[in-house]
This record gives structure tokens, C-alpha cells and sequence, in this order.
């Protein structure tokens, strides 16, 4: 009979098989992932035990800071959005610019201040928002943005237990994001969810607000909310308050599209016009 004999080879491919699997059940995944390719650079280029393990920690921690962006941002639920470079900052009337662009240094978040949006429809609101969570992200900060309908209807549930968890849930990120407060009229039971929310993050987590109302009318977002008067108080306590005036950007994209449907030769004409060189 002929006896079957393991080549040198084998043992070695079989032994590398043996350590990824330990290398993956202690988490070294990447490692654990190429390492026929590690031990043949290590060898072809004799690395020292101290070069080695620099190269194992190196790539271990690349990867764990990119699973862990990755997490974050699906947690943030930013969605799409455009870049805070296609922002036209000359379009609204009134805009406090350095204001914006010291909140996109995410200062506010360590002292646990509130940011507060204040403008009519079509302004930037929501992209501005969505640029300073975006860079919060980057940033490894935990962001959460939720439209407010988004947040109160997933609030408004029966158990009370699996509320308790929504709030906990609420109360975690570094940033708390919500979006378009005061497009929609809500209950009295709204306002009580939403200032247990801000009454669990107050001075404790950074709220950024986006809202058509001044304050003075949340009252008729919240017809009859006793907390109302408490909800804006210890929502404005720590805050940086931005006011944006103007006509809805939206709107005039609406309107030049409109003008181009109608008079399209003309709107050829000054694209023509607009890409031709200019002579000397």
C-alpha cells in the first residue's frame, strides 16, 4: 500500500490556515486576511519582530478607523447631500457666514451648545446641517439626524419600556440633528416627547435645530404643549442662534427651469455664449 505523506508545503499552507482563523477569532481580521502575503513580505525583505508587529498595528488600526466611519455614518442616516463648497452664499439676504464656518470646526459639540437654523423654506437649512454632521462624522464624533417627524413618530410607541430605549438612544450621540421643526403641527403628547429629548441631552449633548418658527410661534406647532415655554428655554440656554433671510433658492431653480422649457433656443444661446472662449 502506499502511504500518504504530508509535504512540507501542505504543512505550512495548513499551518497558515490554522493561525488566520486564531488571528480572526482575537479580531485581527486584516492581518488574518493576508497573511501568506505578510510572512512572504516579512521574509522576503527580513523584517525585524519590532518592524513586524508595526505592520500588524498599522493595518489593524487603518481598518478599525475605517469600520468604525462606517458605522457612524450609517448610524448618521445623512442620506445624499451636495458639498458645502456648492453652497451659493451671496443667494440669501442675510447669512452669518463665520458663524456657519466655526460651527463646521464643530466647537460647539465639546461645550455640549445647541445650534439653531432659522429661516424660510429653501434656504440651505438642511444641507448646511447635513455638511456640519458630515464633517462631525469625520471628525469620529457620533451623529444622529433625524427629520422631527421622523423622531416623534418613532417615539410614539406603546410599551413604555421600548420608549425608555428610544430615548437612551436619542441621548447617545455627540450630535443630535433634527430637521425641519415647524413644517407640521403636532399634539400636546408631541411636545412632551420632544422635551424629554432635550431635557436628557441638555448640557449634556449638542442639539442642531433646523426650523421655519420663530420661537414665539412654536406654540402653534404645539397647540396646548404645557412644556413648550420649558422646551425652548433649556433648548436656547447654550446656543448659537443662525438667521438666514431670503427667497427659496429652490424656487428660483424652479423658475430659470421653467424660463428654459419655454425659450429654449435662447437658453442655448447663452450656454453657447457662456462656454465660448472671450476674445482679446
Amino acid at each position: 500500500m502506499n502511504s500518504q505523506t504530508t509535504t512540507p508545503t501542505q504543512l505550512t499552507s495548513q499551518t497558515t490556515i490554522e493561525l488566520a482563523t486564531q488571528l480572526t477569532n482575537i479580531g485581527l481580521r486584516v492581518t488574518a486576511a493576508g497573511l501568506s502575503d505578510l510572512i512572504a513580505r516579512a521574509t522576503t525583505q527580513r523584517w525585524s519582530p519590532h518592524i513586524l508587529l508595526e505592520q500588524i498595528a498599522a493595518s489593524e488600526v487603518a481598518d478599525k478607523s475605517r469600520r468604525s466611519l462606517e458605522r457612524r455614518l450609517r448610524q448618521a442616516r445623512l442620506g445624499r447631500f451636495k458639498p458645502i463648497a456648492d453652497f451659493d452664499w451671496l443667494w440669501p439676504k442675510k447669512i452669518d457666514r463665520p458663524l456657519i464656518e466655526r460651527a463646521l470646526t464643530l466647537d460647539f459639540i465639546p461645550e455640549a451648545r445647541n445650534l439653531i437654523l432659522l429661516g424660510a423654506n429653501g434656504l440651505g437649512k438642511t444641507m448646511l446641517t447635513k455638511n456640519i454632521a458630515y464633517a462631525a462624522v469625520l471628525a469620529g464624533h457620533t451623529v444622529v439626524f433625524r427629520t422631527a417627524p421622523e423622531l416623534l413618530a418613532d417615539l410614539q410607541c406603546d410599551s413604555p419600556a421600548l420608549r425608555r430605549r428610544k430615548f437612551a438612544f436619542y441621548a447617545r450621540p455627540q450630535l443630535l440633528c433634527i430637521d425641519e421643526v415647524g413644517y407640521l403641527s403636532y399634539d400636546s403628547s408631541a411636545a412632551d416627547l420632544l422635551f424629554e429629548v432635550v431635557n436628557r441631552r441638555y448640557e449634556r449633548g449638542s442639539i442642531l435645530i433646523t426650523t421655519n418658527r420663530t420661537f414665539k410661534d412654536w406654540n402653534t406647532v404645539f397647540p396646548n404643549a404645557a412644556c413648550i415655554a420649558t422646551l425652548i428655554d433649556r433648548l436656547t440656554h447654550h446656543v448659537d442662534l443662525l438667521l438666514i433671510e431670503g427667497q427659496s433658492y429652490r424656487l428660483r431653480e424652479s423658475e430659470l427651469e421653467t424660463a428654459a422649457r419655454r425659450n429654449p433656443t435662447s437658453s442655448k444661446k447663452a450656454q453657447a455664449k457662456k462656454a465660448s472662449p472671450k476674445k482679446d
